[in-house]
Protein backbone atom coordinates (compact mmCIF):
# COMPACT_ATOMS: atom_id res chain seq x y z
CA UNK A 1 0.00 0.00 0.00
CA UNK A 2 1.71 3.81 -0.49
CA UNK A 3 1.76 5.90 1.18
CA UNK A 4 0.12 9.21 1.47
CA UNK A 5 1.13 11.98 3.16
CA UNK A 6 -0.19 12.98 6.51
CA UNK A 7 -0.84 16.69 7.49
CA UNK A 8 2.29 16.08 9.88
CA UNK A 9 4.11 15.14 6.83
CA UNK A 10 3.23 18.31 4.88
CA UNK A 11 4.01 20.53 7.57
CA UNK A 12 7.67 18.93 8.22
CA UNK A 13 8.36 18.86 4.70
CA UNK A 14 6.84 22.94 4.42
CA UNK A 15 9.53 23.37 7.06
CA UNK A 16 12.51 21.64 5.77
CA UNK A 17 12.06 23.54 2.29
CA UNK A 18 12.21 26.13 3.54
CA UNK A 19 15.12 25.66 5.64
CA UNK A 20 17.08 24.44 2.51
CA UNK A 21 15.92 27.48 0.80
CA UNK A 22 17.22 29.93 3.12
CA UNK A 23 20.91 28.09 3.94
CA UNK A 24 19.32 27.52 7.15
CA UNK A 25 21.30 24.81 9.45
CA UNK A 26 19.39 22.31 11.38
CA UNK A 27 15.88 22.63 12.45
CA UNK A 28 15.46 26.44 13.71
CA UNK A 29 17.74 29.24 15.06
CA UNK A 30 18.48 26.27 17.95
CA UNK A 31 16.22 23.72 17.69
CA UNK A 32 16.84 19.93 18.84
CA UNK A 33 20.18 20.15 16.73
CA UNK A 34 23.55 21.27 16.51
CA UNK A 35 25.89 22.70 14.62
CA UNK A 36 27.87 19.65 12.50
CA UNK A 37 30.96 20.98 14.01
CA UNK A 38 29.42 19.63 17.19
CA UNK A 39 28.20 16.49 15.86
CA UNK A 40 30.98 15.22 14.32
CA UNK A 41 34.43 14.21 14.93
CA UNK A 42 36.92 16.41 13.12
CA UNK A 43 38.74 13.06 11.31
CA UNK A 44 35.14 12.69 9.53
CA UNK A 45 34.62 16.66 8.87
CA UNK A 46 37.99 16.34 6.90
CA UNK A 47 36.83 13.65 4.39
CA UNK A 48 34.56 15.77 2.62
CA UNK A 49 35.97 18.98 0.95
CA UNK A 50 35.63 22.65 2.86
CA UNK A 51 32.38 23.96 2.84
CA UNK A 52 30.37 20.79 1.84
CA UNK A 53 29.82 20.11 5.51
CA UNK A 54 27.73 23.38 6.20
CA UNK A 55 24.73 21.92 6.58
CA UNK A 56 23.40 19.42 9.46
CA UNK A 57 19.89 18.77 10.11
CA UNK A 58 20.54 16.19 13.03
CA UNK A 59 21.10 15.62 16.41
CA UNK A 60 23.77 13.22 16.44
CA UNK A 61 26.42 11.11 14.62
CA UNK A 62 25.01 8.30 13.40
CA UNK A 63 28.03 7.27 10.75
CA UNK A 64 30.56 6.87 13.51
CA UNK A 65 27.71 5.12 15.59
CA UNK A 66 27.17 2.45 12.34
CA UNK A 67 30.66 1.91 12.28
CA UNK A 68 30.51 1.49 8.06
CA UNK A 69 33.04 -0.82 6.15
CA UNK A 70 34.18 -0.73 2.58
CA UNK A 71 31.68 -2.78 -0.10
CA UNK A 72 28.72 -2.12 2.66
CA UNK A 73 25.00 -0.74 1.12
CA UNK A 74 23.83 1.89 3.38
CA UNK A 75 20.34 3.61 3.40
CA UNK A 76 19.96 6.80 5.08
CA UNK A 77 16.22 7.64 6.09
CA UNK A 78 15.00 11.37 5.86
CA UNK A 79 18.47 12.19 4.02
CA UNK A 80 18.20 16.00 4.10
CA UNK A 81 20.21 17.92 2.01
CA UNK A 82 22.94 14.71 1.60
CA UNK A 83 25.36 14.85 4.37
CA UNK A 84 25.29 11.58 6.37
CA UNK A 85 25.02 9.92 2.94
CA UNK A 86 28.17 11.79 1.65
CA UNK A 87 30.19 10.83 5.49
CA UNK A 88 28.91 7.41 4.54
CA UNK A 89 30.26 7.19 0.47
CA UNK A 90 33.58 7.72 1.50
CA UNK A 91 33.51 4.89 4.40
CA UNK A 92 32.00 2.56 2.07
CA UNK A 93 33.96 3.18 -1.06
CA UNK A 94 33.25 2.32 -4.93
CA UNK A 95 32.35 -1.41 -4.02
CA UNK A 96 29.68 0.25 -1.64
CA UNK A 97 26.65 2.11 -2.21
CA UNK A 98 24.67 4.42 -0.63
CA UNK A 99 20.84 5.62 -1.07
CA UNK A 100 19.45 8.63 0.60
CA UNK A 101 15.46 8.78 0.99
CA UNK A 102 13.48 11.99 1.15
CA UNK A 103 10.27 13.80 0.71
CA UNK A 104 11.30 16.71 0.24
CA UNK A 105 11.90 17.54 -3.33
CA UNK A 106 14.47 20.72 -2.71
CA UNK A 107 16.37 18.61 -0.18
CA UNK A 108 16.81 16.01 -3.01
CA UNK A 109 17.73 18.72 -5.40
CA UNK A 110 20.42 20.09 -3.38
CA UNK A 111 21.77 16.85 -2.03
CA UNK A 112 22.45 15.50 -5.88
CA UNK A 113 23.66 18.92 -6.71
CA UNK A 114 26.21 18.16 -3.92
CA UNK A 115 26.44 14.77 -4.85
CA UNK A 116 27.37 15.97 -8.96
CA UNK A 117 29.73 18.67 -7.38
CA UNK A 118 32.04 15.94 -5.09
CA UNK A 119 31.99 13.66 -8.18
CA UNK A 120 30.33 10.72 -5.57
CA UNK A 121 28.65 7.87 -8.18
CA UNK A 122 27.99 5.66 -5.18
CA UNK A 123 25.72 7.63 -4.09
CA UNK A 124 21.90 8.31 -4.98
CA UNK A 125 18.75 9.88 -3.98
CA UNK A 126 15.35 8.89 -3.72
CA UNK A 127 12.31 10.55 -3.55
CA UNK A 128 9.45 8.55 -1.25
CA UNK A 129 8.25 8.46 2.97
CA UNK A 130 9.97 6.29 5.30
CA UNK A 131 6.99 4.41 6.17
CA UNK A 132 6.82 3.19 2.79
CA UNK A 133 10.59 3.22 1.41
CA UNK A 134 11.22 2.94 -2.36
CA UNK A 135 13.51 0.28 -1.87
CA UNK A 136 13.95 -3.44 -2.33
CA UNK A 137 13.27 -5.92 0.23
CA UNK A 138 16.44 -7.68 2.09
CA UNK A 139 19.14 -5.29 0.05
CA UNK A 140 20.65 -2.99 3.23
CA UNK A 141 23.45 -3.69 5.00
CA UNK A 142 23.26 -0.62 7.48
CA UNK A 143 20.66 1.63 7.94
CA UNK A 144 21.51 5.35 9.51
CA UNK A 145 19.29 8.24 10.31
CA UNK A 146 20.16 11.41 11.39
CA UNK A 147 17.50 13.00 13.65
CA UNK A 148 14.12 12.06 11.41
CA UNK A 149 12.25 9.29 12.93
CA UNK A 150 10.70 11.44 15.27
CA UNK A 151 9.27 13.35 12.75
CA UNK A 152 7.07 10.17 11.67
CA UNK A 153 3.17 10.28 12.46
CA UNK A 154 3.69 6.63 12.22
CA UNK A 155 6.55 4.96 13.45
CA UNK A 156 6.00 1.51 13.90
CA UNK A 157 5.49 1.42 10.01
CA UNK A 158 9.04 3.01 10.05
CA UNK A 159 10.60 0.24 12.00
CA UNK A 160 8.79 -2.65 9.93
CA UNK A 161 9.78 -0.86 6.70
CA UNK A 162 13.55 -0.43 8.21
CA UNK A 163 13.42 -4.29 8.89
CA UNK A 164 11.92 -5.20 5.51
CA UNK A 165 14.62 -3.61 3.65
CA UNK A 166 17.89 -4.54 5.95
CA UNK A 167 19.26 -8.14 5.07
CA UNK A 168 19.59 -10.43 8.24
CA UNK A 169 21.93 -9.14 10.63
CA UNK A 170 21.74 -5.93 9.03
CA UNK A 171 22.34 -2.88 11.83
CA UNK A 172 20.05 0.33 11.96
CA UNK A 173 21.89 2.81 13.59
CA UNK A 174 20.34 6.32 14.53
CA UNK A 175 20.51 9.43 16.78
CA UNK A 176 17.00 10.25 17.58
CA UNK A 177 15.08 12.58 19.65
CA UNK A 178 13.42 10.43 22.62
CA UNK A 179 11.87 11.53 25.84
CA UNK A 180 11.79 10.30 29.56
CA UNK A 181 8.07 10.94 30.41
CA UNK A 182 5.36 12.61 28.89
CA UNK A 183 5.44 15.80 27.55
CA UNK A 184 3.10 18.39 27.76
CA UNK A 185 -0.26 18.59 25.40
CA UNK A 186 0.66 21.64 24.28
CA UNK A 187 3.94 20.72 22.73
CA UNK A 188 2.16 17.37 21.40
CA UNK A 189 -0.66 19.20 19.93
CA UNK A 190 1.66 21.63 18.18
CA UNK A 191 2.66 21.21 14.24
CA UNK A 192 5.28 23.59 14.84
CA UNK A 193 6.66 21.99 17.56
CA UNK A 194 6.64 18.65 15.54
CA UNK A 195 8.90 19.90 12.90
CA UNK A 196 11.47 21.46 15.28
CA UNK A 197 11.86 17.57 16.20
CA UNK A 198 10.22 17.87 20.43
CA UNK A 199 6.42 16.88 19.87
CA UNK A 200 6.74 13.69 17.83
CA UNK A 201 9.13 12.05 20.27
CA UNK A 202 7.92 9.34 22.45
CA UNK A 203 9.28 7.73 25.20
CA UNK A 204 12.25 5.35 25.05
CA UNK A 205 10.63 2.59 26.45
CA UNK A 206 7.80 2.73 23.49
CA UNK A 207 10.79 3.58 20.96
CA UNK A 208 12.15 0.40 22.20
CA UNK A 209 8.94 -1.52 22.21
CA UNK A 210 7.89 -0.56 18.30
CA UNK A 211 11.87 -2.05 17.09
CA UNK A 212 11.18 -4.82 19.03
CA UNK A 213 7.67 -5.31 17.87
CA UNK A 214 9.02 -5.17 14.32
CA UNK A 215 11.68 -8.02 14.84
CA UNK A 216 14.86 -5.82 16.00
CA UNK A 217 17.30 -7.41 18.83
CA UNK A 218 19.47 -6.14 20.41
CA UNK A 219 18.73 -2.94 20.99
CA UNK A 220 20.52 -0.51 22.55
CA UNK A 221 19.45 3.41 23.27
CA UNK A 222 22.31 5.97 24.93
CA UNK A 223 20.99 8.80 25.92
CA UNK A 224 22.82 12.29 25.24
CA UNK A 225 20.80 15.00 27.23
CA UNK A 226 20.59 18.78 25.97
CA UNK A 227 21.58 22.32 27.75
CA UNK A 228 18.43 23.92 29.06
CA UNK A 229 19.66 26.51 26.61
CA UNK A 230 18.98 24.55 23.92
CA UNK A 231 15.72 23.60 24.78
CA UNK A 232 15.06 26.79 25.88
CA UNK A 233 15.70 28.53 22.86
CA UNK A 234 13.52 25.16 20.93
CA UNK A 235 10.58 25.86 22.98
CA UNK A 236 10.63 30.13 22.19
CA UNK A 237 10.87 29.37 18.86
CA UNK A 238 7.19 27.44 18.88
CA UNK A 239 5.41 30.49 20.07
CA UNK A 240 3.29 28.40 22.57
CA UNK A 241 1.44 29.88 25.68
CA UNK A 242 4.06 29.54 28.16
CA UNK A 243 1.57 30.01 30.91
CA UNK A 244 -0.17 26.64 29.89
CA UNK A 245 3.17 24.57 30.85
CA UNK A 246 6.46 24.16 32.45
CA UNK A 247 9.62 24.56 30.51
CA UNK A 248 11.09 22.17 33.46
CA UNK A 249 9.23 19.10 32.31
CA UNK A 250 10.88 19.39 28.80
CA UNK A 251 14.10 20.01 30.22
CA UNK A 252 13.59 16.66 31.93
CA UNK A 253 12.00 14.79 29.43
CA UNK A 254 13.42 15.22 26.16
CA UNK A 255 17.19 14.32 24.90
CA UNK A 256 18.90 12.81 21.84
CA UNK A 257 19.64 9.27 21.90
CA UNK A 258 22.50 6.58 19.81
CA UNK A 259 20.26 4.02 18.79
CA UNK A 260 21.23 0.76 17.60
CA UNK A 261 19.57 -2.55 16.58
CA UNK A 262 19.98 -5.55 14.52
CA UNK A 263 17.50 -7.56 12.30
CA UNK A 264 18.53 -11.39 13.18
CA UNK A 265 21.11 -13.56 11.08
Amino acid sequence: MTQSPTPIHDVVREHYAERIKSNASCCGSSDCCTTDSNLYPTDLLATLPEGESSISYGCGDPITLASLEPGQTVLDLGSGAGLDCFFAAKKVGETGKVIGVDMTPEMLERARSSAKRMSLTNVEFRQGFIEDLPVESGTVDVIISNCVINLSPDKSKVFNETFRVLKPGGKLAVSDIVTDGELPDEVKKSLSAWAGCVAGAVEAKDYIAMMESAGFTNISVKPVFFDKQTVDDALGDMNLDVNNYSKDDVYKAVYSAKITAYKPA
